[in-house]
């Protein structure tokens, strides 16, 4: 018995970048489209509907707008997994998709492998942006997310409930360092790296890595 195949819900106001990206993924064994939206509100309600595994989602598009329409969806199910399609890197667009609970983001030309890895990687729980875009995002956007946020009291630790080694795991992730790379700086295995963060987003409430690198900065946690 194989593994059902990852069912990906195409959302993109121009039909030939949806075409486009339909035949990179369906070339894959493991991927399916199973639906594609021309808008923001379509494609709300298309995800109620055939309950995709993965949308990937434009951010500029006619009635409903992406990052509104992941708001949305990530309102109804928190378990939903977005990508932000974008067309500039680190567009502040790809930043809001972000904030408003997707799970990372992609250029539209990106390649065929990288949107690929994406699309596993978002189905299987992690974030889709990598260590060196999540470092230019941050430096890029460091200025409306300074120390001493108006989202955390003076005095007041917002990471508190986190034991020294997580803490350290925290800000590792901040830093857009990969299980690997965190593993490697702390003599620790992937796996033990893995149930580390695990209990770092747990413990915080946050969706996944992308969600645990905002917090750091938008809470001060993290030095430029």
């Amino acid at each position: 018995m194989t593994d059902a195949p990852i069912r990906i819900l195409l959302v993109d106001d121009q039909q030939l970048v949806r075409m486009g990206f339909r035949m990179v993924l369906e070339a894959e064994p493991d991927l399916v489209v199973v639906g594609e939206a021309s808008d923001g509100a379509e494609a709300v309600r298309l995800t109620a509907q055939v309950r995709p595994d993965v949308v990937l989602m434009d951010v500029r598009m006619p009635v409903l707008d992406g990052i509104e329409a992941t708001r949305r969806i990530v309102e109804t199910d928190p378990g939903a997994r977005i990508i932000i399609l974008t067309t500039f890197d680190l567009d502040e667009y790809a930043f809001g998709g972000l904030r408003a609970g997707a799970s990372g983001f992609l250029l539209k030309d990106a390649r065929p492998d990288e949107l690929i890895g994406a699309v596993r990687a978002v189905a299987a729980g992690d974030a889709a942006v990598s260590g060196r875009v999540t470092r230019a995002m941050l430096e890029m956007f460091a200025d409306r997310l300074p120390a001493g946020s108006s989202r955390t009291p003076a005095g007041h630790d917002p990471a508190a409930a986190l034991t020294p080694r997580e803490r350290e795991i925290l800000l590792a992730i901040g830093e857009g360092l990969s299980n690997g790379e965190i593993g490697a700086r702390f003599y620790l295995t992937e796996s033990t790296v893995k149930t580390h963060v695990g209990r770092v987003l747990s413990k915080l409430q946050l969706r996944d890595r992308v969600h645990a690198v905002i917090f750091a900065y938008e809470h001060g946690l993290l030095e430029r």
